[in-house]
């Protein structure tokens, strides 16, 4: 079995929703970079991935327009606009991302049928409430109803999820934050430390990936300077302390004692007699 990763940071943050994104997306862009997605590049370091049929189409843009740090989009046809987008924004912690990208290497493997399996309520697969069970099972509670949007939140009230039922703007969807899907971390949802947004056929497999990363009870490693003053001073950082040596085996026991031991002389520092001895000389005479 490989080893395990090492510990990327310093402090453990917790909850995990009030991390801060890990500024590298190598981790994220792994899974699609597995399956021999094409990757492309601006001149301002903004990465580009597509599938090889470009039903998927996924953009790291550390130097966008926008905050959007993250927009991934799949297409039934490759011309045409985008059956269902999603977006992170600069602040959502790696983990979140790599989470839905595993889970859509996946589903691209298995075909169409499942990275554009559109959500219809009342299935066993496809209920798009489907993406909340992981949130409710950790606890999160029903926030206050307001007409034409289901809202759930933390215990703690620093993150939370909302779906807005009703007619939606496709367009809107793709380009702000009124989208069918809104999960969000921090104070309130008008003031997050990250948000992330999915439109309205985003498939429900999809969603939940995030959802179960989020609300996940382990906390997230981090270095200390990467977590924002906004976020630390909500969450709770932990150190993170140095592995302990391992206990000594009776191997290591029994060297460790034998390398204690005093030498032994040389043989031939050791006076012995034998028959083969020299004779005595004569005393004085006298």
């Amino acid at each position: 079995m490989p080893d395990p990763d090492p510990i990327d940071g310093d402090v453990y943050v917790s909850p995990r929703y009030l991390a801060s994104s890990t500024y590298n997306g190598d981790l994220a862009l792994a899974p699609l970079l597995h399956l021999g997605w094409d990757l492309r590049h601006d001149d301002l370091a903004n990465v580009y991935l597509s599938s090889p049929d470009h039903g998927v189409r996924l953009g790291y843009l550390p130097e966008g327009e926008d905050d959007g740090l993250w927009r991934i989009s799949a297409y039934k046809d490759s011309f045409g606009p985008p059956t269902w987008g999603v977006c992170f924004n600069d602040g959502v912690p790696t983990e979140f991302v790599t989470a839905f990208t595993t889970v859509l290497a996946a589903a691209y493997e298995q075909g169409p049928d499942a990275y554009l399996a559109r959500p219809v309520s009342g299935t066993d697969e496809h209920d798009p409430f489907l993406a909340i069970v992981p949130l409710a099972k950790q606890g999160w509670e029903i926030d206050r109803p307001r007409r034409g949007v289901f809202a759930i939140q933390a215990p703690d009230g620093l993150a939370g999820m909302e779906f807005t039922t009703g007619d939606l703007d496709p367009e809107a969807e793709l380009t702000t934050r009124s989208a069918r899907w809104h999960l969000w971390a921090g104070k309130s949802i008008d003031r997050p430390v990250w948000y992330a947004t999915a439109s309205t056929d985003t498939p429900v497999a999809l969603l939940t990936a995030v959802t179960q990363c989020v609300s996940d009870p382990a906390p997230l490693p981090r270095w200390r300077e990467q977590t924002s003053t906004y976020s630390a001073g909500m969450a709770q950082l932990t150190p993170i302390l140095p592995p302990q040596p391992p206990a000594p085996t009776p191997l290591d026991v029994r060297r460790a004692a034998e390398s204690r031991r005093p030498a032994a002389l040389p043989a031939a520092s050791v006076p012995r007699w034998s028959t083969t001895s020299r004779p005595g000389l004569p005393g004085p005479r006298r």
